[in-house]
């Protein structure tokens, strides 16, 4: 089965700018991939491009094997976008706009009914008659997603879908992109790592135009070099007692004494996690919890920028 999304040597220049720099990349059908990079780094011009609303200056980009440039008519007919800030006739009614641009893609009767409907209900605006005129910023954006469902794409794509929502909007909208998994591929832009680790299956990290690193959430996370763990004892003399005893070993890279917490920084997690709980024991002390602080996808991200530029 061909890629989604199959970038080779993806480049664009804008005079002496050079926004994507021999891009390489590959999107598994079916997943929820995240695009990832600082502002500025050429993510929407890549959107762009695998959308069809900008050629490449070289290289290529193919959507499930069809190239975006000489086969865009068959390209757009399987894909769904979404901007970052979407634009609607103000003096329509969700419902109305769906049907319009249902019937834009040759939707009718029955069909253009069901589909109008479904997607009423995934947005949340059944039975809402305002104008979209008058619609917050994340009805707007929910109402966006649901406009580039209206096809049943084969991939979907996003920019910066939850950019400017207040917390309830962003659960929203990713709500919905999560409710999408199995039923579409989805290339997801966006700067905001929380959104990118609760939805998404795999990531590519952008930087001044170039991928500088490919993986699954989970391989990223493992890359997070030291990790914490949080080790809560009985009172603060036996967390102190701790500390002392764990002082040099191996595994161990720094300590931090919070009355009866410990934060231990270890380079191997397994084994910290085998011997702290052996050296409370053989000391008869009362170990109230221990709990391995969840990897950060932010710290990985900063990490590989901040290695980037220098």
């Amino acid at each position: 089965m061909s890629a989604a999304i199959e970038l080779r040597g993806l480049t664009k220049t804008f005079g002496a700018n050079r926004a994507l720099d021999g891009i390489d990349l590959d999107v598994p059908t079916g997943s929820i991939y995240g695009f990832l990079g600082p502002n500025g780094a050429g993510k929407s011009t890549a959107l762009n491009i695998i959308a069809g609303l900008s050629r490449p200056t070289a290289g290529s980009a193919r959507i499930f094997g069809e190239d975006v440039t000489t086969a865009p008519d068959t390209v757009r007919a399987m894909i769904g976008y979404l901007p970052d800030v979407p634009g609607f006739y103000a003096w329509m009614t969700g419902e109305e706009l769906l049907r319009f641009c249902g019937q834009l893609f040759g939707l009718r009767g029955r069909t253009l009914d069901e589909r109008v409907a479904a997607l009423l209900d995934l947005a949340g605006l059944v039975g809402v008659r305002t104008p979209v005129g008058g619609y917050s910023r994340g009805m707007r954006q929910r109402l966006g997603l649901a406009q580039a469902l209206i096809n049943a794409p084969k991939l979907l794509l996003l920019d910066e879908p939850t950019s400017a929502l207040d917390p309830l909007g962003r659960k929203m909208v990713l709500d919905m992109i999560t409710g999408l998994a199995g039923r579409t591929t989805i290339f997801f832009s966006t700067h905001i790592l929380d959104d990118v680790q609760r939805v998404c299956d795999r990531v590519a990290i952008l930087d001044h135009g170039r991928v500088i690193v490919e993986a699954p959430i989970e391989e990223l996370l493992e890359r997070t070099g030291p990790r914490d763990l949080l080790v809560e004892l009985g009172s603060p003399d036996e967390a102190a007692t701790i500390a002392t005893a764990l002082a040099g070993a191996a595994w161990l890279s720094g300590q931090t004494l919070d009355g009866a917490r410990l934060t231990v920084t270890t380079t191997d997690p397994d084994t910290a996690m085998r011997e702290i709980p052996r050296e409370i024991g053989a000391r008869g002390l009362l170990l109230r919890r221990m709990e391995l602080i969840e990897a950060s996808l932010e710290q990985v991200f900063v990490d590989l920028i901040e290695q980037d530029g220098r």
